[in-house]
Order: C-alpha cells, then sequence, then structure tokens
C-alpha cells in the first residue's frame, strides 16, 4: 500500500503547503512535522504541487503470506440462546462448495453459554468440524468478549476463509475480527468463489448496484465475507450425523470486559419480508398512500407480506422494514407480484432469487420483464382488483 511522506526541510512555506490538499487533509503537527489524516484521498496533487521534493509517494513492502499454514473455510455460528439463525446453515453450503474445490475442510465455531447440544445440528448440514466455545461469560453477546473468542480460534486453527452472516451480530462482529487481524472484509457479498491458490472471490454490488465489484484479498490471511440472509442456498439436512464436535477452552482472562448486560427485553416477534412465502411489492406506479389498502388486500388473500422500493420509503408511506433491494432487505419467496416497479438493478437484486417473479407494469419496456418469470403489460389499478375479484371467486 501507497504512503504518502512529508519532508519538512524542503517546504519553504508551511501554511501554503497545507492549503494544496482540496480535502482538508493535511495538518501541522505540534512538533511542526506534517502529516496527513483519514481526509487524505491520495490524490498526490501535494506531490505534483510541494516542488522539491516536498512530499514523495513511498510503496509499503508487501508481505507475502505463507498460505500453506492457513486451511480450511469457517462459518461464523450466529444464534438465539442455541437457536440457530438460518443464515448459518446457507453459509455452511456454500463453504462445503467452496471447500471441494481445494481440498479443504468446512468448520464451524459456535461461541455461547448452554449451546453444545445445539452444536449437533450444525453437524446435519455438512460440517467437518464444530468448534465450540461453551462458557457462562458468552451467555450474552458482548462485541469485546465475542472478538476475544474468534481471536482465539483463528489463532488456533487457522482457517483460510471466514464467512459471517450480515445479521445484527454479523456486522459488528466481522469488522472487529478483521481489524484484529489487519486482514480484508467484503460484506453483503453475492457471489462468492475460489481460485486455486485459496483466494477467495468476493464479488459485490457496487456503486449503487450499477456495477459488480470483484475483490480479492491474496496477501492477507484470513480472508473475511459477510453474506445477507437469503442470498445462499441451504443445503438438505441429512438424517445422519457427519464430523465431529470439538469442545474448546479459552483462558478467563480474555473474557474480562467492562460491559455488563442489566436485562435483556425481546423484540415482540413479528412477520418480515425475508420469512414471508408470498410477497406483494409496490413502487412507484402506485399513486398515494391511501392506495396502498387495495394492494395489502391482495397480500392478506395470499397469506403474504406487503414490500415496496425505496421511493415509497422516502415519501413516508411505508415503514424501512417493508423495502427490498440493495439498500433495504434481500428475499427469496416462493412469489413475488411486483406491481408498478420498473425494475432497477437496485431493487432487482434483493429479489431475483424467488422462485416465481410475476410483474405488473404498463411500459412493455420495462426492465422487470427480463427478470419476471411471468409478466402483464397493463394499468395495476385494473388488474389487481381484477386479481382480487378472481381470487375471491374462486375461494
Amino acid at each position: 500500500m501507497a504512503k504518502i511522506v512529508f519532508h519538512k526541510d524542503k517546504i519553504t512555506d508551511v501554511e501554503a503547503f497545507v492549503r494544496l490538499c482540496p480535502f482538508g487533509a493535511l495538518k501541522v503537527e505540534a512538533s511542526g512535522e506534517i502529516s496527513a489524516d483519514a481526509g487524505c484521498k491520495m490524490c498526490k496533487i501535494c506531490v505534483k504541487k510541494g516542488l522539491g521534493g516536498a512530499a514523495l509517494v513511498e510503496e509499503e513492502p508487501v508481505e507475502i503470506v505463507d498460505k500453506s499454514k492457513w486451511n480450511g473455510i469457517a462459518v461464523y455460528v450466529d444464534h438465539e440462546d442455541g437457536n440457530i439463525h438460518p443464515v448459518t446453515f446457507e453459509l455452511i453450503g456454500k463453504a462445503r462448495e467452496l471447500a471441494s474445490k481445494i481440498g479443504h475442510e468446512v468448520y464451524c465455531v459456535f461461541m455461547g453459554s448452554g449451546i453444545t447440544n445445539s452444536a449437533d445440528e450444525l453437524l446435519h448440514y455438512g460440517a467437518d468440524k464444530v468448534f465450540v466455545y461453551d462458557d457462562e461469560k458468552l451467555k450474552n453477546y458482548i462485541s469485546e468478549t465475542y472478538t476475544a473468542v474468534f481471536e482465539d480460534f483463528i489463532n488456533k486453527v487457522k482457517p483460510s476463509v471466514i464467512l459471517v452472516g450480515a445479521t445484527t451480530v454479523g456486522r459488528e462482529l466481522a469488522p472487529r475480527v478483521a481489524a484484529r487481524f489487519k486482514t480484508g472484509l467484503t460484506a453483503d457479498c453475492t457471489i462468492l468463489d475460489i481460485n486455486g491458490e485459496t483466494d477467495l472471490i468476493q464479488i459485490r454490488p457496487a456503486f449503487g448496484g450499477n456495477i459488480m465489484a470483484q475483490i480479492v484479498t491474496p496477501n492477507n490471511r484470513p480472508q473475511l465475507a459477510t453474506v445477507r440472509y437469503k442470498v445462499m442456498n441451504s443445503p438438505e439436512r441429512s438424517d445422519e450425523i457427519h464430523g465431529e464436535k470439538i469442545i474448546c477452552k479459552i483462558d478467563g482472562r480474555k473474557l474480562e470486559t467492562a460491559t455488563e448486560v442489566l436485562e435483556i427485553s425481546p423484540k415482540e416477534k413479528v412477520k418480515t419480508i425475508e420469512s414471508a412465502d408470498v410477497i406483494v411489492a409496490l413502487g412507484r406506479g402506485v399513486k398515494s398512500k391511501d392506495d396502498i389498502k387495495i394492494f395489502e388486500k391482495l397480500a392478506n388473500l395470499l397469506d403474504g407480506e406487503i414490500a415496496c422500493t425505496r421511493p415509497l420509503i422516502e415519501a413516508g408511506w411505508l415503514d424501512a422494514k417493508h423495502q427490498i433491494g440493495l439498500s433495504g432487505r434481500t428475499v427469496r419467496p416462493r412469489l413475488i407480484i411486483a406491481c408498478g416497479i420498473s425494475g432497477a438493478v437496485q431493487f432487482t437484486a434483493g429479489m431475483n432469487n424467488s422462485e416465481y417473479i410475476f410483474a405488473i407494469n404498463k411500459d412493455e419496456k420495462a426492465p422487470i420483464f427480463k427478470t419476471a418469470h411471468y409478466g402483464i403489460t397493463g394499468d395495476i389499478y385494473e388488474i389487481v382488483p381484477a386479481l382480487i375479484k378472481r381470487i375471491e371467486e374462486g375461494r
């Protein structure tokens, strides 16, 4: 990685030199030395205009990692009181696929309290080894203690790749682990692959979904990636147990923390669009907030949930938990009915793995028809009421 080095003795006018930076990233330290803070964009204007070698770009030496010492694809087990989050099984399925390409094993790291028996379930889904950290101090999720356990696991096992579900816990824990080992982390991956050098190929949407970025970290281990729920396919559960469960111990001093959990108030269980088998999704074609009732009736008749695109959230018509897309949630229902949705990539990236996609739009050239399995060119205010009537008559 490159860095800019400043030579104070070659700067004749310090104030003028600092003003060269269009981002205001240059500052004068108390010692009189000049440095660049986190605002530096490496535009190198200070190098070009700071004549006489006042600022120079230096390439830091690349440390070559011995990849042979890092083996296995590990999955972090996300759970609540031993109840394993379904994203974990999806990641085990993907880990199994990746591991088969390079001849590695699939590991699971399971940390918590009273979870030893629950760990057996992971062996039904293809994990070769489940490393269980069962300790009373891990009863409640605290980022410091869970990071300490993760660090212990990595130092002992040395997995080449670690996959983490992009849940509330996973989104906080994975960056801490990556920072601890000074390695890369790619968030919200939609495609994962691996090459013969055991380099994880991480693909995710970038620039608002307009391009797909391919990311690799060939000089760092372990390699970390987070994946949203419903993006990968969950493997079939085997009736037989394969693999082994390994009970791990960690020095209690590593679990000491100043944070104390006083009370946990469970959230009220509500239906979410991620778990819905049927979704009626609304877009800009809906003319007013009151009109949403029409589509809610269709969703209720189909025992489904209402979802929408980003503009309806920004208009305040629906809560953010109903949004599908890159900046919303990823869904994989059996049926999704897209009403008045043009089909921008930001939306379709969050639902294109649905089993059946049914689209209704007045514009016959709308991009949504390229994604949909079935489509009708027409007015949603004519087609949806007619559809409701047919369903009611059929019942």
